[in-house]
């Protein structure tokens, strides 16, 4: 396939700024799908961090025999003005079997729903092609002041073959009727 970028794809990417504060510029080249429920994942949408409390579901098309890394992050943390936390990891995955979900991976992080403690906050999962099965893959000293790049540089993962986010914000507290 060639590495021509669909304008379709990568529009959203830039104008969410994902391209540009989390990766870089990318031909996207496998096809994944993100579900929290039956709410399906599209770049911009909007996501309760209720409905997001558990891992969400994530079908990755591509042939039987390659790998995959998913990295989830908030590049708004802790407010979207000010994201002195930048990126904020929420989960890691690697070794992930084509046409598999992350669950038959090996969680490197484990899953962190969405917390948004002010603002409207993106929260970005990128899809890495592995050129070979990832062995000695440590878990990252801190979830704040994650860099998916740098992550990306460390284990040789290139630039992503799949990208979508969607935001969130925190939910209004519930008032008890005494």
């Amino acid at each position: 396939m060639a590495d021509s970028v669909d304008p379709r794809v990568v529009d959203p990417l830039v104008v969410g700024r994902v391209i540009g504060d989390v990766v870089d510029m990318f031909a996207p080249r496998v096809g994944m799908s993100v579900y929290y429920g039956s709410k399906h994942v599209t770049n911009g949408c909007n996501v309760k961090p209720s409905a997001a409390a558990a891992p969400p579901t994530v079908h990755i098309s591509g042939r039987p025999e390659e790998l995959y890394t998913l990295v989830m992050t908030d590049p708004d943390a802790p407010s979207p003005s000010e994201p002195s936390l930048r990126e904020w990891v929420h989960w890691i995955v690697v070794n992930i079997p084509s046409g598999m979900n992350p669950s038959r991976g090996k969680e490197i992080l484990p899953y962190m729903g969405p917390r948004p403690p002010v603002g409207i906050h993106r929260y970005v999962m990128v899809l890495f092609q592995q050129k070979e099965r990832l062995a000695d893959v440590d878990p990252p000293a801190s979830r704040a002041q994650f860099s998916t790049r740098s992550f990306s540089g460390h284990h040789d993962l290139g630039l992503p073959v799949a990208t979508v986010y969607f935001n969130a914000q925190k939910e209004p507290m519930v008032k008890k009727r005494s």
